[in-house]
């Protein structure tokens, strides 16, 4: 190990002349760095008006990808929430963890983090602790709704998901008492793990944004932004919110301000040939208010959709408080402001719901970052990057006091990118699932079944017109197929 850590270390070093950060083992810091707000929420796939789409309101998030840097090819790990956002806090790839599926990544097989304090941090949060800096989590930023262990039945020890990693777990309960009952929460205190048998796929009775478990974190954020403006440490603040996940509830307002807005019909409905298509089980698992056909009809297909951004533009809001309050307090430029979406989500897009498959609109997510005095306001990127690229870029951006980490990070700076300098920093980006792995580059997504360190079944898309292509191009184009497989991880 100590070897290990001393090679990487004079790595890391080195990594600095080019842009990821030198190394130090002192734990010290000043407020004069840069803080951080990291804003994760749940199942946001590219579905804002920043991203080209008129019909969706999002003001509060359009407003900051204009004032800092706009990503429109950043594509996750994995397409499920516990090894994805694995991915974003370790910046490990699954083709080194050998996490590829799991929710209970974080704790479960050899994935595991430790709860023994390593000589270098484990995760991104705790190695910004480890510098001198306060770190606090509110809401889901890794894969419980509070960040400690339990399962969805509410069985488990309540140990820390990340160990080492926050001065503070600070999730509101409110009525709905625990963790996955605020995550699962629909109003009133009622929550779809509390025993009362509600599963409605959708729920929009209350009035107010706090009678919702959003609401609520949005409001201890604002608070904690306000104890932060008097200490002094700089501050590294995890605030996750749970919308739009399932179930679709949001204030009464956010349906209605969908009424008369045309949403425009899915444009790919049709079930395309690959074999990583799934029935859509998560959504179906819900009670709805339209028959269960497959696939839905079409107005149910845009009831569904409009339920979806209901809930996008509640959260939207939520956002806005939050950055009002950094703006109001006067800490807006010496904040680094990511906004990152775990994962993408199917709306009816070939005939799928929610995620859980290697394809583009599962793995497409939302990514934006704001570092006043870095970032190219504006800038719209179309750079292949991926979640594991976050953890470097705020090292190169912070230059924390702690840079060991446990292991060598997988993922590259974005800070070229966001400054301009860069159009570029990889030929592919790589996502996985199951036995799965995918590659995407700016024209095709070529995703192949290993097994031995060898592709299996290959199915290879052109995604330049249509991000829900039907027709399998790996006979067709078997030079493609050769190229992107240099790509591919080998048997270990």
């Amino acid at each position: 190990m100590w070897f290990r850590n001393i090679i990487y270390n004079l790595l890391f070093f080195w990594g600095s002349l080019v842009g990821v950060g030198a190394v130090s083992a002192a734990e010290t810091s000043d407020n004069s760095q840069p803080n951080v707000l990291l804003i994760a929420i749940d199942d946001l796939r590219t579905e804002l008006g920043c991203y080209g789409l008129p019909y969706v309101q999002s003001p509060s998030l359009d407003q900051l990808a204009s004032e800092g840097v706009l990503f429109t090819n950043h594509f996750v790990q994995v397409p499920t929430c516990g090894a994805s956002r694995y991915a974003l806090l370790t910046g490990r790839s699954p083709r080194n963890s050998g996490v590829t599926r799991k929710n209970q990544a974080f704790y479960q097989g050899d994935s595991a983090l430790s709860v023994n304090q390593t000589a270098g941090a484990q995760t991104m949060p705790e190695l910004f602790r480890r510098s001198g800096y306060q770190t606090t989590c509110i809401g889901k930023i890794s894969h419980t709704a509070d960040g400690r262990v339990f399962e969805y039945n509410g069985t488990g020890d309540g140990r820390d998901e990340l160990p080492h990693a926050w001065d503070e777990l600070a999730t509101p309960f409110g009525s709905w008492k625990r963790g996955w009952g605020i995550f699962f929460a629909y109003a009133n205190g009622r929550s779809r793990e509390d025993g009362s048998g509600i599963r409605d796929l959708m729920e929009f009775k209350v009035e107010q944004d706090e009678e919702l478990p959003d609401g609520l974190l949005a409001r201890q954020a604002i608070e904690k932004l306000r104890e932060y403006k008097e200490g002094d440490k700089p501050f590294f603040l995890g605030l996750g919110f749970f919308k739009p996940h399932l179930p679709f509830v949001a204030p009464k307002q956010d349906w209605d301000a969908f009424e008369n807005v045309e949403i425009p019909p899915v444009p790919h409905p049709e079930k395309p040939e690959s074999a990583y298509w799934h029935k859509s089980g998560e959504f179906y698992n819900y009670d709805m208010e339209f028959e269960k056909t497959r696939p839905l009809s079409r107005e149910a297909r845009e009831n569904v959709r409009r339920g979806y951004l209901a809930c996008v533009r509640f959260t939207d809001r939520q956002v806005g408080k939050v950055l009002t309050a950094l703006d109001e307090l006067g800490m807006r430029e010496n904040t680094i402001v990511i906004v990152w979406g775990d994962h993408g989500w199917f709306l009816g897009d070939s005939a799928l719901w929610a995620k859980h498959a290697p394809l583009e609109r599962a793995l497409k997510s939302t990514l934006m970052i704001r570092a006043p005095g870095v970032s190219k306001a504006g800038l719209k990127s179309a750079a292949l990057v991926e979640t594991v690229d976050i953890y470097p870029t705020l090292i190169d951006l912070c230059q924390p006091a702690f840079r060991e980490t446990e292991y060598p990070l997988d993922g590259k700076s974005l800070k070229p990118i966001l400054t301009g300098e860069e159009t570029e920093i990889r030929e592919a980006a790589l996502s996985y699932w199951n036995d799965a792995v995918s590659v995407r580059t700016q024209q095709y997504r070529m995703t192949a079944s290993m097994k031995r360190g060898k592709p299996t079944k290959i199915e290879l898309y052109d995604i330049t017109e249509n991000p829900d292509p039907v027709e399998n191009l790996a006979k067709s184009k078997p030079k493609v197929v050769e190229k992107l497989s240099e790509f591919l991880p080998g048997e270990k």
